[in-house]
């Protein structure tokens, strides 16, 4: 095998997606899946017994997230090179992505020869999270962090349950307050997010993190 070949290990927890990512990567010359995982818990087993030079990474899996894995395998092999290949489209994941380590954060939409290209920079020492990106995500995470700060831990559990679409009155019942102070608290959440239905919600709930 050429030494230059890069060893690539994925971490997919759909066999069907890893199997033609699988095709894909070794079907390059200067490239070679050496290994499979389906889970955190397994990606960290396969990293530390085939230390591979990168890692292709969902951001959903069973056990966790891709940024619990990349964290892992950086503490684990600091110089393995990390990747991101996800349905998962919100700030939120990119930033957990960035701060676990990874040097890229590709939509599985993208055609697959933009996957083997960004492999092949990544693997090169380069980055596709360009200086202009990093700050966008700063400003991003800052105006969340400020946000959630605003709300009370009460109207973060009312946010969440809306965003799951759970009525006023079941909401009331769950954290055992009333049908008037729950509605309270929803204003409140207008007033603070622009939050006004169960839609702006689920949307907002999501750029805070407070559901998946």
């Amino acid at each position: 095998m050429n030494t230059d070949t890069t060893r690539v290990l994925i971490v997919e927890d759909h066999q069907v997606v890893a199997d033609g990512l699988a095709a894909l990567i070794n079907d390059q010359p200067d490239m070679k899946v050496i290994g499979q995982a389906g889970s955190v818990a397994d990606s960290l087993a396969r990293a530390a017994e085939l230390q591979p030079d990168l890692v292709l990474i969902d951001f959903r899996l069973t056990d966790g997230t891709g940024a619990d894995a990349a964290a892992g395998i950086r503490q684990m092999r600091p110089e393995t090179r990390l990747i991101f290949l996800t349905r998962e489209d919100s700030d939120a994941a990119r930033f957990a992505a960035l701060e676990a380590g990874a040097s890229a954060f590709i939509h599985k939409s993208r055609a697959a020869q933009d996957v083997v290209d960004a492999i092949r920079t990544v693997a090169h020492g380069g980055s596709l999270f360009t200086p202009r990106s990093i700050a966008q995500l700063l400003n991003s995470r800052r105006e969340v962090e400020a946000q959630l700060e605003r709300l009370t831990p009460r109207e973060k559990e009312v946010l969440r349950l809306m965003a799951e679409g759970t009525s006023s009155r079941e909401i009331g019942h769950k954290l055992g307050i009333s049908y008037t102070t729950v509605r309270t608290h929803i204003r409140s959440l207008g007033s603070k997010l622009g939050v006004h239905s169960k839609l702006e919600a689920i949307v907002k709930a999501r750029e805070l993190a407070l559901v998946e």
